[in-house]
């Protein structure tokens, strides 16, 4: 049996130092500065950090680095809607504007339409983003529709924005507090805020442009759900194994997060025909792969990108974050090193709706 122990240990250090080698190949054949990965199966993970916080400097990027997860703050703010609902303080199909009526689209009479469950599944006809929102303009720049609502798919950071708004107004609460108090604090996320922590300057990534070139660290001083989340790899794991298992969910309410709400049909014109191995659920896009149905979302922030899949079936998990503008190039290279060879679908729909 200790033979057997030691045999199986030494073929785990194995495999592990061969896909340690191949990630960091594929992180310079690709310029990306920095990476930090963890896959897991079944309980067992795995966890790389690897490159650099900033290019030209030997800052090497370790497990608590903390990254921009960009887009991946999205799932964030739909899971602490869903647990809000669950205690009775969020009707998901009640028009928002019922709750608080957000200034930016008092002008918009399509807008007392849009609910929770339309903004959770980027149906709610509102467009990406009005203008930069990081601009003291963009905070009260009217905001127009640019679909009707529950027509088709139209991926937006400002109905994202207007949930939040509206959670905020309903609890009393900041979206940090919020976050705090419904995610960070019951997964012992200890390294993820919404906002910029004075803890965080000593270890956090720079972003690198798609020539590999440093641009800043972007200390966000106001919650943004759409982009702000400030995380690590493995403080964000913790919160995937909480979407793959329902943790801190009604089972009515997890179920959310694995069935179609709607399904991802572009708006254009003509409709882009449904993609029948994509759609969306509540917070989350579905697939269909080769490995089984999948939950995924992507995070961009330009010179910070992420992105992760979850397997359900095989309760298997895989997430990355870099401070690099050519970090989506891994996902597919990344997804066949741990996961295996295979179609996975999510990838060639996002890049077509780019």
């Amino acid at each position: 049996m200790r033979k057997l122990l030691t045999l199986a240990l030494l073929l785990y250090a194995f495999v592990a130092t061969a896909q340690q080698a191949e990630l960091a190949a594929l992180l310079q054949r690709e310029k990306v500065t920095g990476i930090q990965l963890v896959y897991s199966r079944k309980g067992e993970t795995t966890q790389y950090s690897l490159g650099t916080r900033q290019a030209g400097t030997t800052q090497a990027v370790d497990a608590n680095t903390i990254f921009q997860a960009a887009s991946l703050g999205k799932v964030v703010l739909a899971y602490t809607a869903l647990r809000l609902h669950d205690q009775g303080l969020l009707d998901l199909d009640k028009p928002l504007l019922n709750y608080y009526p957000y200034p930016r689209l008092q002008s918009e009479p399509r807008a007392n339409q849009i609910t929770a469950r339309m903004v959770l599944g980027h149906t709610a006809g509102l467009p990406n983003w009005t203008g930069y929102p990081l601009a003291e303009s963009w905070k009260t720049s009217p905001l127009t529709l640019k679909f009707t609502p529950d027509s088709c798919w139209s991926y937006s950071g400002e109905g994202y924005v207007f949930l939040q708004k509206t959670l905020e107004h309903l609890t009393s609460k900041s979206l940090d507090q919020l976050a705090q108090q419904e995610v960070f604090g019951p997964l012992k996320m200890k390294y993820s805020s919404f906002t910029w922590q004075a803890r965080f300057d000593q270890n956090a990534a720079f972003g690198h442009d798609k020539a590999g070139k440093p641009t800043d660290v972007k200390r966000f001083k106001e919650a943004n759900s759409g982009f702000s989340l400030l995380t690590t790899a493995t403080d964000y794991h913790r919160f995937l194994q909480a979407l793959l298992t329902g943790k801190g969910l009604r089972p009515a309410t997890a179920k959310l997060l694995t069935t179609p709400a709607n399904a991802a049909t572009r708006c254009t014109t003509p409709l882009t025909p449904t993609d029948a191995n994509i759609a969306w659920a509540c917070g989350v896009g579905l697939a269909t792969t080769s490995h089984g149905p999948a939950l995924w979302h992507w995070g961009d922030n330009g010179d910070f990108r992420g992105f992760f899949m979850l397997f359900p079936e095989t309760q298997e998990t895989l997430l990355f974050l870099t401070n690099s503008a050519n970090g989506l190039r891994l996902t597919d290279d990344v997804l066949g090193l741990f996961v295996g060879s295979g179609q996975y679908q999510a990838m060639h729909w996002l890049e077509e709706e780019k």
